[in-house]
């Protein structure tokens, strides 16, 4: 079983709600980059948004791997990892901020705006709590 399946993981399940988030937010970016920019705004935001999906999913996939084995493992990894998915974003965005077919401004706002967005949404329904690490227990209506 991968460790991005595994959904007792407590990051796994936060990035994977994360994702969700993004989903419902997707087509607000993507009309905002299509109405400001057109469709290069489009294309932009599209492919700031996979970036920023990408990076959180991986972000998550080393610390699920690591976090098991080794504390050494995983602070290393870590960091290993942050330089890593900064050089990932530097190497997809580096070719593609003079092509004609896409808008460099939609794709960076959208990344901005996403990444910090993401965090800030997620804020509310992560629980900061050993007895439920993770996402917060929902509401049942019997409360």
């Amino acid at each position: 079983m991968s460790v991005l399946t595994d959904r007792s993981q407590p990051e796994v399940e936060v990035v994977w709600d994360m994702v969700r988030r993004a989903a419902y937010a997707a087509p607000v970016l993507l009309a905002v980059g299509f109405v400001i920019w057109g469709v290069n705004g489009f294309v932009g935001a599209a492919y700031g948004l996979a970036l920023v999906t990408i990076n959180f999913v991986g972000s998550a996939g080393t610390i699920a791997y690591t976090a098991p084995r080794s504390p050494v493992l995983l602070m290393g990894s870590v960091m290993a990892g942050y330089l890593f998915r900064l050089a990932f974003l530097f190497a997809t965005v580096y070719p593609v901020r003079d092509a004609g077919w896409i808008s460099i401004y939609s794709l960076c706002a959208t990344m901005l705006v996403t990444h910090l967005g993401l965090l800030v949404w997620e804020i509310r329904f992560v629980s900061v709590s050993l007895a439920y690490p993770g996402l917060k227990p929902r509401r049942t209506g019997s409360d």
